[in-house]
């Protein structure tokens, strides 16, 4: 049965054109998605993101569990409020999934994790979390609301109330504070995201989403869809679970070693198999890829190295760009001034490798 998010009505009376994701009914587009993309580039635009899972982390030795459970260090977070991005691995350091943790205090830890990996990341959660006597508290209550681009921080501070307009507009990125909007809506605003804009993550209460989700419509902010979200996550150089890795694939092949904090005398999940493979080298590695030529670059195509073959992940037209970018995963291997090409219905065309992200503030980074 497909889920629905409680904005579900209200994507449908703006003229959403909804699509199965992830086994949720959710807008692709409300008209364009190319004009939803440049708005959040050069203006601000929300997405509605509340089939996510926000889970409570709760217990005295909340901080000890999560040195275990993820592969970042949560001892980089010293002050509430801040977060840190990072990924859950298995024994042999897969990624289960990409979450952001949130620093509310040394007995309370917050996860935002992803939709289509709920039920297995609840099931390894609460598992891994008995021998810390810790309490994992889904908040399915909560709808969550992403607004982004240059003007959406304004937009989201016009709604507060002064004391938390003022609080919230002092957050530094990736850090989130408690506020209440104007009418008293109890709010978690989180200065994060996934466009490569700035811009806030807002939690609200379910019963209350529909109102804020309306009260940005009033302030000027358009909506806009998966579609949208995906292309600008894919400029801004920011892999997609599932698609750019799974449980199969470490964060050193999914270009996250910066994810990683081999930390002395921490034990987690995963970090053996990490440090055999930094030992031995990683067999493979993540590369993004531009083409000049006309045409899409689209998962599963084939791409060609001096090393060996490998494979298209995420692929997409660019439109801050104007030309197809990708995701690829290859043989490791140095290529520096190598010759790549893709097969694209047999015939092989020429790319061009480059540094991610492809577009930063706005703009394309130098070389693309």
């Amino acid at each position: 049965m497909t889920s629905k998010t409680i904005l579900n009505d209200t994507h449908r009376a703006l003229g959403a054109k909804m699509v199965d994701f992830g086994g949720w009914d959710m807008p692709l587009h409300y008209g364009s998605q190319v004009d939803e993309h440049h708005l959040v580039r050069q203006d601000a635009g929300m997405f509605d993101v509340s089939h996510m899972t926000v889970v409570d982390l709760k217990g005295e030795r909340v901080r000890d569990f999560l040195r275990n459970l993820v592969a970042n260090s949560v001892d980089k977070l010293k002050a509430p409020g801040k977060a840190l991005y990072t990924a859950m691995l298995n024994p042999q350091g897969g990624v289960i999934d990409d979450l952001i943790v949130y620093f509310m205090g040394e007995q309370w830890f917050r996860l935002v994790v992803n939709a289509a990996t709920r039920d297995k990341d609840l099931q390894w959660i609460g598992q891994e979390a008995k021998a810390f006597d810790v309490a994992v508290v889904e908040r399915p209550e909560l709808g969550i609301v992403a607004v982004q681009g240059p003007t959406a921080r304004e937009r989201v501070l016009g709604l507060l109330d002064a004391a938390s307009a003022e609080k919230a507009g002092k957050l530094a990125r990736f850090a989130a504070a408690e506020a209440t909007s104007k009418d008293g809506v109890p709010l978690f605003v989180a200065r994060t995201g996934y466009t490569g804009e700035d811009g806030f993550e807002i939690l609200v209460p379910q019963e209350r989403t529909v109102g804020f989700w309306n009260a940005l419509l009033d302030a000027g902010v358009k909506p806009a869809g998966l579609g949208a979200r995906d292309t600008l996550r894919l400029e801004a150089g920011m892999n997609l679970y599932g698609q750019d890795m799974d449980d199969t694939v470490t964060p050193f092949e999914a270009a996250l070693a910066w994810t990683v904090a081999l930390d002395e005398g921490r034990d987690f999940t995963g970090r053996a198999a990490l440090e055999a493979q930094k030992a031995n080298g990683v067999p493979r590695q993540m590369i993004g890829l531009v083409m000049d030529e006309k045409g899409v670059l689209r998962h599963g195509q084939k791409v060609l190295t001096p090393h060996g073959e490998g494979e298209i992940l995420s692929g997409t037209f660019s439109p801050t760009l104007g030309k197809a970018i990708a995701f690829a995963r290859v043989p490791a291997g140095d290529l520096e001034g190598a010759a790549v090409r893709v097969d694209i219905r047999g015939r092989e065309v020429p790319v061009r490798i480059v540094k991610f992200p492809f577009v930063r503030d706005g703009k394309p980074q130098p070389g693309i």
